[in-house]
């Protein structure tokens, strides 16, 4: 069936549903045009400041309207409302926070309201606004620009709830008229205790995706992981400038995720649909502009993806897998090298730690799968000898839009058959890699003639020939042993942390209808 003609691109119609291509005209009738120098971009990470005083094929929900569109307040910039408000946690979760928002054009003096009891808000944090401009180019897309506002809180008590509101001059959070936008976060314990995070890949905009967020929520985690390709601005994915890219899905993006978000630390890496190629020679001027992120050893490597942290008795890396991807090269060799050195180091220091009984690493290349993007090489050639030296205990990837699961993998091959249920240890098996690209994008498949097997549908092991990513070249000779669940659906992965005399994670996989699929536990010197 033809489609009316909106004026829409035709690259971009052809992957927007029918109410997305009504938001979309509408959204670019009313957008406010500033005038901003092209291609400028606030830099830089935020450091402390505190003072006293495009689309997925589903249908995005109908509350999702692009904040971009903008009303005659908006464009006064004095009481326009803030939006797409999103947590994270500084290097050190017992007492560092970051809290960012959005506004629809520029407003003054931003700040943050925040205190430890509902009605005191009375201690105020100025906020950094971080203004992106998207030039138009040739008609295909539109000039568009958009203002990013980020606060850092530190010198905050471990195990405390806070409450905050987020404004700036004419929106005062702690005004009667305002006061339902006030949420709260918790910081990390001082002292490691049970807890729970969740984490997935490749979510984009969308009913999938959103219920995605709805199940978030209902683990209630201390954290979330989530592993690159995040709202599918860009649709094409190669880092290039030629790729087709609508910014107004950020916009769309960060509204349908506030609803969690706001609540739980939102920790995001860098996947190749997060290359945005028109900010920076890197493509990650637009990443810089939207998120703040742990800074710990961004002077060493240049890479905003790249961070780690520790919360309870889990140390977690996050790392850009852009750098060293053999399957899509627009960032091969980003960092010269820092990045893997870095991860060295940080691995080892996190060994070190009388503190920490597991490492959790999470990027978004698959080190390996079976499904579309299959492995990448590259990624293990440079890292896989690290996760082996450090005896890195669980890695988590997205990329391909499906669940899979390893066996413990151990010098390439299967250390330890991991079942359903089952039990690993990291010092002697070797390391389980989890795919959770089941965020909410359109679902892959597996490999012709794999069949799916997860909780309640087991199929008897199998050996399957798959694809590994060779540098410049993609290379069929593989014969997977290590495939051991398989499951084509939206899901989630949930991590339970457990300290003490006997410590132990305990992971589970979830169905977006909270059916369990997979679950196994993580037990050092067991």
């Amino acid at each position: 069936m033809d489609l009316p003609d909106f004026g829409i691109p035709p690259h971009l119609a052809r992957r927007m549903s029918m109410a997305e291509q009504y938001e979309y005209v509408r959204t670019k009738l009313t957008r406010r045009r500033a005038l901003v120098t092209a291609g400028a971009v606030a830099g830089g990470l935020l450091t402390g400041c505190s003072t006293a005083g495009p689309p997925d094929t589903a249908t995005a929900p109908a509350s999702s309207a692009s904040p971009s569109a903008t009303t005659s307040g908006a464009r006064r910039g004095s009481a326009v409302p803030p939006f797409g408000r999103h947590l994270a946690f500084g290097a050190d979760p017992r007492t560092q926070m970051r809290i960012s928002w959005q506004t629809p054009a520029a407003v003054k003096k931003p700040y943050v309201r925040v205190g430890a009891e509902p009605g005191d808000l009375s201690r105020k944090i100025e906020a950094e606004v971080r203004d992106l401009h998207t030039p138009g180019v040739d008609g295909a897309r539109l000039a568009l620009d958009q203002f990013y506002v980020h606060a850092a809180l530190d010198g905050l008590r471990p195990g405390t709830t806070y409450y905050y509101g987020v404004g700036h001059d004419g929106f005062d959070p702690a005004s009667a008229a305002h006061r339902p936008t006030v949420s709260a976060f918790r910081t990390a314990p001082a002292h490691p205790a049970a807890f729970t995070f969740t984490a997935f890949g490749d979510q984009g905009v969308g009913s999938a995706a959103a219920a995605s967020d709805h199940l978030v929520l209902r683990q209630d985690p201390a954290f979330h992981l989530h592993a690159g390709d995040l709202c599918y601005a860009d649709g094409t994915g190669h880092g290039k400038t030629s790729d087709g890219y609508d910014p107004a899905f950020w916009d769309l993006f960060l509204k349908q995720n506030e609803q969690v978000a706001r609540t739980v630390p939102w920790m995001v890496t860098t996947g190749n649909h997060d290359m945005e190629a028109w900010y920076s020679p890197d493509g990650y001027g637009g990443q810089l502009a939207r998120w703040s992120l742990p800074d710990s050893g961004f002077d060493a490597h240049g890479t905003p993806g790249a961070y780690s942290f520790v919360y309870g008795n889990v140390g977690v890396v996050a790392l850009d897998a852009n750098d060293v991807s053999y399957e899509i090269p627009a960032n091969l060799g980003h960092s010269d090298g820092r990045q893997t050195a870095w991860l060295d180091r940080t691995l080892r220091e996190l060994r070190a730690s009388r503190t920490v009984d597991f490492v959790v690493v999470f990027f978004h290349h698959c080190a390996y799968s079976t499904s579309t993007h299959a492995s990448d090489g590259g990624v293990r050639a440079a890292w896989l000898p690290l996760f082996a030296r450090h005896q890195v205990d669980l890695v988590i990837n997205g990329h391909n839009h499906v669940y899979e699961r390893t066996d413990a993998v151990k010098d390439g091959a299967v250390g330890r058959a991991v079942p359903v249920g089952g039990t690993t240890d990291p010092t002697r098996d070797g390391i389980v890699y989890v795919t959770a690209g089941g965020g909410g994008r359109d679902l892959y498949g597996f490999r012709p003639g794999s069949k799916e097997s997860y909780e309640g549908h087991e199929h008897p092991h199998e050996s399957i020939d798959s694809l590994v990513w060779k540098k410049g070249q993609r290379s069929t000779t593989e014969t997977v042993e290590w495939s051991r669940v398989r499951y084509r659906g939206f899901s989630l992965l949930k991590v339970e942390a457990e300290s003490g005399a006997r410590p132990h994670l305990k992971v589970s996989a979830l169905a977006q209808d909270g059916q369990r699929i997979d679950h196994f536990e993580v037990r050092r010197g067991s």
